[in-house]
């Protein structure tokens, strides 16, 4: 393929800010489509770019685990979105919980200010036929451009349905009914999350109110499809009493400081933001009508009176079959000059959204050189992520998030070493993916092109 300079990004969420920064970064003009606010959509509330719109939590940041390697291994390869997140942080335990607002702002603005990448605020209705185009339109791609990846690809997309968890007011909690602490951390009260003890009788209360409420009504044409790691609470409740008791409130590793007790079930409350002025009710994701909503939130202990600032919402998630249509480079394999990244090309989560992102922005910017674009290593958990959505079965495929079992294991000799060391085993595979990553960007990183 011939040279092209030209790069458009279409899309401002996680992954088209990333890419667009990843393709500036090597000194490379860009531009970036973004519809918002001129064009809303049912899950976004602001025209920030990367706005987080479901949890703003980035998962596990502790290193010897797989979402932490993969936030790792974004760091060393120069991350916009990583170092911004790392600014934003708020208290969440072992995890990297963002404050929402100061995150997505700090996203806008080094965007705009880069000068070499356009922000345009207009809806893209097609892909550019002279350009290089990354299309990281997210889970609620627009129809017209939904039609017109159908018409490149032939084939027609699959859905499922993802979701976002209640916000209620820090004001507004009951303290003296909740206590404070991270799962498996000291019982002194100084954990980052909000528990609400529930007894047996409250519990299975909150469970017939569930399993009775009213569900939003869904159009003709929609059909539940649920993610598995992100079901609804009523989606939990209706396959079994004792599946949200061993989901989302599980009371394991959480002592209530004031009794040494364990409770029968637990609601964790996060932060939303810096100054803990509102807190997300972790897991609880649900598709049920807000009048319902209000009055089963209600009936958690410390939440009697909890003022709601956002419910709980499920909506439509679009991406592609992946493996049949994507190479291992995110390039479509009937149309190499465009790329795909985010949840479109077939991952789930922040962190993987932004690890396609700025992968597709490092081999659009090699593309348009005129070199060829180059996979991160398989060992890698890039390379890992990238091998799933690329090279797994196309047949009921369903979207991922990154998880050790998706990278490689170690060698025969190493493996049976490390047999009954499941936490040695991992911290070797971490080792390797990193070793590998170093020696991937050495060669595959785009020298920053004359100004």
């Amino acid at each position: 393929m011939r040279a092209k300079t030209q790069i458009i990004v279409l899309g401002g969420g996680l992954a088209g800010s990333e890419a667009a920064w990843q393709v500036a970064r090597a000194g490379l003009p860009v531009t970036l489509f973004e519809m918002r606010p001129a064009q809303p959509t049912p899950a976004h509330k602001t025209g920030w770019l990367a706005e987080l719109v479901c949890s703003n939590s980035l998962k596990s940041n502790q290193p010897e685990r797989a979402p932490g390697l993969l936030k790792e291994e974004l760091r060393r390869a120069g991350s916009l979105l990583l170092r911004l997140a790392d600014e934003a942080a708020v208290p969440g335990g072992k995890a990297l919980a963002v404050d929402r607002e100061r995150f997505a702002a700090g996203v806008t603005e080094s965007i705009a200010a880069h000068p070499l990448i356009t922000l345009r605020r207009e809806e893209a209705h097609n892909l550019p036929e002279d350009a290089l185009v990354i299309v990281a339109t997210g889970p609620l791609t627009s129809p017209a451009l939904s039609a017109e990846l159908a018409r490149l690809t032939g084939a027609e997309h699959l859905y499922f349905y993802d979701a976002i968890s209640p916000i209620v007011d820090a004001e507004s909690i009951d303290q003296s009914k909740v206590f404070r602490a991270s799962r498996y951390g000291s019982a002194d009260g100084s954990g980052d999350y909000l528990n609400c003890p529930l007894t047996r009788e409250e519990y299975e209360r909150f469970v017939e109110a569930v399993l009775a409420a009213e569900e939003v009504e869904r159009h003709a044409f929609e059909e539940a499809r649920y993610f598995e790691a992100c079901l609804p609470i009523e989606e939990l409740a209706r396959r079994g009493r004792d599946t949200l008791r061993f989901g989302p409130m599980k009371p394991v590793g959480l002592a209530d400081p004031r009794t040494g007790c364990r409770s029968y079930a637990v609601v964790q409350l996060r932060h939303e933001d810096a100054r803990a002025s509102s807190y997300n009710l972790v897991g609880f994701q649900n598709h049920l009508k807000f009048g319902d909503q209000k009055r089963i939130l209600r009936m958690i202990p410390g939440l009697e009176r909890a003022e709601i600032l956002r419910y709980g919402q499920i909506h439509r998630n679009t991406y592609l079959n992946a493996p049949r249509l994507l190479a291992p480079t995110l390039q479509l394999r009937t149309e190499p000059r465009v790329f795909v990244a985010g949840q479109l090309c077939g991952t789930e989560g922040y962190v993987e959204a932004i690890a396609t992102g700025l992968m597709a922005g490092r081999h659009a910017t090699r593309l348009a050189r005129g070199e060829e674009p180059m996979p991160p290593p398989r060992e890698t958990a890039l390379g890992s992520l990238v091998h799933y959505i690329t090279a797994t079965s196309p047949q009921n495929y369903q979207p991922a998030n990154i998880a050790f079992d998706l990278l490689p294991p170690l060698p025969p000799a190493e493996q049976e070493r490390l047999r009954s060391d499941k936490q040695a085993r991992r911290a070797a595979q971490c080792r390797r993916a990193l070793e590998a990553l170093e020696g991937w960007l050495e060669q595959a990183t785009p020298a920053a092109a004359p100004r």
